[in-house]
């Protein structure tokens, strides 16, 4: 059966008229005679009786009627709906992004979207930089925001902008009154950090490698937060991306410039390479990638 078939059957055994049906569906009647005569054969038997006065549905084309205008309307449906999502009068997208991302710029692009597309679902995941590699690679997601990978392995990444790691420090050290600290001065005191295979403890490891080897870690945490109150109770020091700075004042600790060496780590957007995006998916991308100036944005910045 196809969908004329079935929509020149459903006129007909609706208004019992062939003249009338033809009239509904912008047929001529020949058209509309073969579209019946098709589907009659395609099924195997007759499904109207045609008088010269009159036309009726067989037994069989009684049980096709319902099962008819329930297919129809399916399809009707899903036609409008694929309508609506290819219009962006409807849909969804999920979008994985690094906790501090997530909640501290994200929400400036997710704005702009939803003023272009009110009707949208946008699903957030606010999860850890390894995981949004993750979930964009096993399409879990489409987009992901996250700190550029050493790896692209089938990912493609396009940067926003360059986030410039800082010292975190408790507020009544001796530390907390200086505006930059050497990593030779900061490596005298306990310090913290986010546990493997995180990327920003395999980063500072590579870091300083070269100059003083292993990193000497007293604490380590999962979560950047834990991290902040460990520092901001004294238990020692921590480097963390720029983009946590508003966070780690928050929890009580004191960010502070860092050099010799600087660490930089580029922010942007992941998505697998040669994969075609949802029109949802493709829309939120081209409000992070050109409708978001992220250089204008009040990007939180390493203290000078």
């Amino acid at each position: 059966m196809t969908v004329k078939q079935l929509r020149a059957f459903l006129a007909v055994a609706q208004s019992l008229s062939f003249a009338q049906a033809c009239e509904r569906l912008h047929l001529s009647q020949p058209a509309l005679s073969l579209a019946i005569k098709s589907l009659e054969e395609s099924l195997g038997g007759p499904l109207l009786v045609r008088t010269t006065r009159s036309v009726s549905l067989t037994p069989e084309g009684e049980t096709l009627l319902p099962i008819a205008r329930r297919l129809l309307a399916d399809w009707d449906n899903a036609e409008e709906l694929l309508r609506q999502h290819f219009t962006l009068q409807l849909g969804k997208v999920s979008i994985a992004a690094m906790p501090s991302f997530a909640g501290n710029l994200l929400p400036v692009a997710l704005k702009a979207f939803r003023n272009r597309h009110p009707k949208v679902n946008v699903a957030v995941h606010d999860v850890i930089n390894e995981q949004v590699l993750e979930m964009v690679r096993n399409r879990r997601v489409e987009l992901g925001i996250a700190f550029e990978p050493d790896s692209l392995d089938g990912l493609d990444f396009t940067p926003f902008y360059t986030d410039r790691f800082v010292a975190v420090v408790p507020t009544d050290c001796e530390l907390a009154s200086r505006q930059d600290v050497s990593w030779t001065e900061l490596l005298r005191e306990n310090f913290i950090t986010l546990q493997r295979p995180s990327a920003v403890r395999l980063l500072l490891e590579e870091t300083v490698a070269a100059q003083h080897g292993k990193l000497p870690v007293a604490f380590e945490s999962h979560q950047l937060g834990t991290i902040g109150r460990m520092v901001a109770q004294g238990l020692g020091v921590s480097v963390v991306p720029s983009l946590c700075i508003q966070q780690m004042q928050e929890l009580g600790a004191r960010c502070i410039a860092l050099h010799s060496p600087e660490v930089a780590r580029r922010v942007g957007l992941i998505r697998l390479a040669e994969h075609k995006l949802s029109t949802a998916a493709q829309a939120l991308c081209d409000v992070l990638l050109h409708v978001t100036d992220w250089n204008t944005l009040d990007l939180p910045e390493a203290p000078t």
